[in-house]
């Protein structure tokens, strides 16, 4: 049986040509579930405006965190009931 993994909640920006403005190379942004964008090759991120945008997916290495810590900033991000 294939092993389920549960989808990574954020991701480092590797790239952010075009968009100096909205990313960051090396900042830590929080992802939003979208298949859509996905299945299309992008990420759905919530980016310096503070609002959600799709972009390539290859700008960005998605990371898993210890569960603590992916709690903790979902938290602070106002996402999870504290």
């Amino acid at each position: 049986m294939k092993k389920q993994t549960s989808p990574q909640h954020f991701a480092i920006c590797l790239n952010n040509e075009d968009y100096q403005a909205s990313l960051e190379i090396g900042k830590l942004y929080r992802v939003i579930l979208d298949e859509t964008a996905t299945a299309h090759g992008y990420i759905r991120i919530i980016d310096e405006s503070g609002e959600d945008y799709a972009y390539a997916a290859d700008r960005f290495y998605p990371i898993t965190l210890p569960k603590v810590v992916e709690q903790t900033l979902l938290v602070a991000a106002g996402q999870m009931a504290a």
